[in-house]
């Protein structure tokens, strides 16, 4: 929670800063359960072919053996539960990158609109999960970073695009050839919405600085205006 003390500018940041720390943290997560996945690949080892015996004993008493090759069978579920993990990191990664940037351009347009937010405010689902805000931000005529946040925004909305398409052709009972390539390939172009959203937060998150320069101003001609009254108020001491 911020502090009561802080100026709304302060806390907004704060708020979006924090976006920025829980995707990061997902980033790091991923990467790091990526290449666990990466070592667990069956096909970069070579299982070795010794093997155990199991005695299995039935109701009547009587015992079946079975051999095990334990190497290869730690190799296969090694892979399966790093990938598993691998697979549910990307999805908080990519989660947590949209919620970012969705919502340091909520910030941007909240300001832009006169609005002073202290945080940053999201609707919920109905399992109680933030739902992320739409990720434009316009009018930024002025900002000298808004080439590069529209060339950002369009890679994203891009990959969004994509990840729809997939899902649209998923549900087809039947695809043709053409559609089987496009499918894949939509897929794979939905698999980089995590990093683009990442990115796109981060420049997203320069331009709240920027949409904060006037009220962040604005602030400190209060604070001083305030001061020079206080002191205007001090009694002045005698002259000698």
């Amino acid at each position: 929670m911020p502090e009561k003390t802080q100026h709304w500018t302060e806390s907004l940041f704060g708020s979006v800063y924090a976006l920025y720390e829980t995707a990061r943290e997902y980033q790091l997560a991923h990467r790091a359960t990526q290449l666990l996945a990466e070592q667990a690949l069956f096909d970069r080892h070579k299982p070795h072919e010794g093997r155990i015996e199991l005695q299995r004993h039935s109701a009547a008493g009587t015992s079946h053996p079975v051999m095990k090759e334990p190497h290869a069978d730690a190799l296969f579920d090694l892979l399966r539960a790093h990938g598993d993990f691998a697979s549910e990191m990307h999805c908080r990664y990519e989660q947590s990158s949209l919620l970012f940037a969705s919502g340091a351009a909520w910030a941007v347009r909240s300001i832009q609109t006169g609005h002073t937010p202290p945080v940053v405010s999201f609707r919920t689902d109905d399992y109680d999960q933030p739902v992320q805000h739409q990720l434009s931000i316009t009018g930024l005529t002025n900002y000298a970073g808004a080439d590069a946040l529209n060339a950002s925004y369009e890679l994203l909305a891009h990959r969004l695009a994509a990840a729809d398409h997939a899902v649209h052709l998923a549900k087809e009972d039947h695809l043709l050839d053409h559609e089987a390539g496009e499918f894949h390939d939509a897929v794979d172009t939905a698999m980089g919405i995590a990093d683009s959203a990442f990115a796109y937060g981060l420049l997203a998150q320069k331009a709240v600085n920027f949409v904060l320069l006037e009220p962040r101003r604005a602030r400190e001609r209060d604070i001083a205006l305030a001061r020079a009254a206080a002191q205007a108020d001090q009694p002045s001491e005698p002259s000698a």
